[in-house]
């Protein structure tokens, strides 16, 4: 093994991508530790099914795979195992945080380092169209939907890449390929996942997902004429993109400039899209085009509304309980999401406060996050979380559940009480996407 000992600091995802492109074959150092974070939403260590990186994954420099270890234990592995390097490789932490960590790098004698996109973008044989974002919960689903309809239009074979953080058996999970909600029932994906992967199998999209990224492009561009990238968190592109698409949230206006990498996002795009303009008032949109006009003057702005539907006369009158979308108002510090707008604009009678009643590990996350006093987050990382959460809804006995989360919730927890989907889709106002795709026709093979 290599001369250089590294920690890569992770939180299931990014981590996996930097080790498998940039680490996973270099001699010259030795990865002698993950650390993981349970503070996105991926539970804590003891939880996880696996506490090794596998060697099916990891590769023949590592035929024991490599140990996931706390975040907490940082300085003690830089201690113990002589680390050199610490690579900080998580998304939608403030500018702050990423220097918090560093220090403590520092501190402990390590060097600290970032990996580039030359380094760890991959390239593709198709076209790609990147859809990414600033922060999580910006609307990148429904752009990226919205750009898979349109090329499916134009009669190309069109295959979506997403990136979450990847639970349960890793090597089992190297490449996903879902057509249909029985592959997803089949694959026993979380809520987290069924919230990223849904809304595009419901289009008659496919959508490929998985750990090694390398391999998942290999086998997705052997059936696309084109890929549709919709990026995790506010994390950047795996894939070299033709267009990139980066958007933007009025709604929390400066986080655009504050958070690592959707600041890095914001300078790489081609056109930055401020999304739910219909909700936001004029001075965060205002702040929003200020930083954009100032950090990336190249980037062409597209404001857009963010639609919002859903059956207004189960709404109107009663007593909801509003359940969003888990990582946009947990780690994402919204606090609210799609569902509570529309119980307000359907007119509940009331909105009941959630927290009272949560049990189990729902009180943990309200503990973790107090800006939350008036939705639930759809948490359900494992079948307890998923326990947890109907109890919760249980105890709160609404008449109706509002459910602001990009998949179908109904289908997965078992209440008496009728669950109200909110469904939202992108309402471009001043420049279509198929303008956008027609100006990069050339670059995209249109």
């Amino acid at each position: 093994m290599g001369s250089t000992r590294v920690v890569i600091m992770g939180a299931a995802g990014r981590d996996f991508h930097d080790f498998n492109t940039v680490f996973r074959d270099d001699e010259a150092t030795e990865v002698v530790a993950f650390t993981h974070t349970p503070t996105q939403n991926v539970g804590e260590l003891d939880e996880l099914p696996n506490r090794r990186y596998p060697p099916e994954l990891a590769g023949d420099s590592y035929p024991n795979g490599v140990p996931i270890r706390p975040e907490s234990e940082l300085e003690a592995i830089i201690d113990t195992e002589g680390v050199d390097t610490v690579v900080f490789s998580y998304s939608d932490v403030s500018h702050e945080h990423v220097m918090h960590q560093a220090s403590r790098a520092l501190a402990a004698g390590a060097d600290f380092r970032l990996i580039g996109p030359d380094r760890m973008m991959l390239d593709a044989s198709v076209p790609v169209v990147a859809v990414d974002a600033v922060r999580t919960g910006c609307g990148k689903s429904q752009t990226a939907r919205r750009f898979a309809d349109l090329l499916r239009d134009r009669n190309r074979d069109v295959v979506v890449v997403r990136e979450p953080m990847p639970y349960g058996d890793l090597a089992a999970q190297r490449v996903q390929r879902f057509e249909t909600m029985a592959d997803l029932d089949r694959s026993g994906v979380t809520i987290e996942e069924r919230e990223e992967y849904e809304s595009h199998l419901e289009r008659g999209h496919v959508v490929y997902a998985g750990v090694d990224y390398e391999a998942v492009l290999r086998q997705a561009q052997r059936e696309a004429e084109i890929l549709v990238w919709d990026g995790g968190n506010n994390e950047l592109p795996f894939y070299v993109p033709d267009l990139h698409v980066v958007l933007a949230d009025p709604l929390r206006p400066g986080s655009e400039l504050r958070y690592h990498p959707g600041e890095t996002n914001l300078r790489l795009a081609d056109y930055v899209l401020i999304n739910k303009e219909n909700t936001a008032d004029a001075a965060g949109i205002r702040e929003v085009e200020e930083n954009v006009r100032r950090t990336n003057p190249d980037a062409e702005i597209i404001h857009a509304n963010s639609t919002i539907t859903a059956d207004g006369a189960a709404i109107s009158g009663t007593r909801v309980l509003v359940v969003e979308d888990g990582p946009t108002v947990t780690h994402g510090d919204a606090s609210y999401g799609a569902g509570l707008i529309a119980a307000r604009e359907y007119g509940a009678a009331e909105i009941i406060d959630p927290e009272p009643a949560a049990v189990g590990s729902l009180r943990d996350v309200f503990d973790a996050y107090p800006h939350l006093d008036t939705v639930l987050p759809a948490m359900g990382y494992s079948e307890e979380q998923l326990a947890d959460l109907e109890a919760t809804i249980r105890n709160a006995d609404p008449d109706v559940v509002v459910a602001g989360t990009p998949h179908d919730l109904a289908r997965l927890i078992d209440v008496e009480m009728p669950v109200v989907r909110v469904r939202y889709e992108l309402e471009p106002k001043n420049l279509d996407l198929g303008t956008v795709l027609d100006r990069h026709a050339d670059a995209l093979g249109l």
